[in-house]
């Protein structure tokens, strides 16, 4: 913690609550941040990616931005490198960490290199990702829906979809673009799944979660799509 206030940037730490919606009934009320960049929070990550778990534990439960993060960058790399049993460790601490994981660039961090990482060796744990996306919590459902690049990246789709149709009538934005964003990468795989997917629901998808899942199609299929 104190070498992410010495990395602190004033100017940074007044932009921060704007950018990532802190004010008065926005989606991150409440956050707090010290003003450090990413790369700043990589490299000290990067140099304490031995922490034991108390330590994690204090990083991830601070109500400051930059501690939870860099903490879930840490707790990220030591999965990626752990054996099984040591894998197991970490995916219950951060099952029990999940509340932690509130705004989206902690979701979108930890949710496929953890979460779905960690699922794909265990897919009878997949339920949890429908029970999630049934959440009152907006970073629950996008947790759910993240997760699933993982399986995306391994050509493995159906849990994303099935996600995806789950959530086309979710009030939130953020979760608009977490779909189409879960949907756009299906496309750059397997094109004819995303397009089947489009035919059937392009008419009942929020026009955000549409645009970002047709980004990469040719302009007239995107135009195709667009005027269902």
């Amino acid at each position: 913690m104190q070498e992410l206030a010495k990395v602190a940037d004033a100017e940074k730490a007044a932009f921060y609550p704007r950018f990532f919606k802190t004010g008065p009934g926005e989606y991150a009320e409440g956050d707090q941040f010290l003003g450090v960049t990413v790369p700043h929070q990589r490299r000290i990550a990067r140099c304490h990616r031995d922490a034991p778990l108390p330590e994690l534990a204090k990083l991830v439960g601070s109500p400051i931005h930059e501690h939870r993060l860099t903490g879930f960058l840490i707790l990220t790399e030591q999965y990626r490198k752990a054996d099984e049993a040591t894998r197991e460790r970490l995916y219950d601490f951060c099952n029990k960490h999940l509340e932690q994981l509130n705004n989206w660039d902690l979701v979108d961090t930890v949710a496929p290199k953890l979460i779905g990482a960690h699922l794909i060796t265990h897919p009878e744990l997949r339920k949890k990702l429908y029970t999630l996306s049934r959440s009152p919590s907006v970073w629950k459902r996008r947790i759910a829906i993240i997760a699933t690049q993982a399986f995306i990246r391994r050509g493995d789709f159906a849990d994303t979809l099935a996600l995806a149709e789950a959530l086309l009538r979710d009030p939130h934005d953020l979760l608009h673009k977490a779909v189409g964003w879960m949907l756009r990468e299906v496309g750059e795989r397997d094109l004819p799944t995303l397009e089947a997917f489009l035919e059937r629901h392009a008419g009942e998808m929020p026009r955000t979660m549409l645009r970002y899942a047709i980004e990469k199609l040719p302009p007239p299929r995107r135009r195709h799509f667009m005027d269902r």
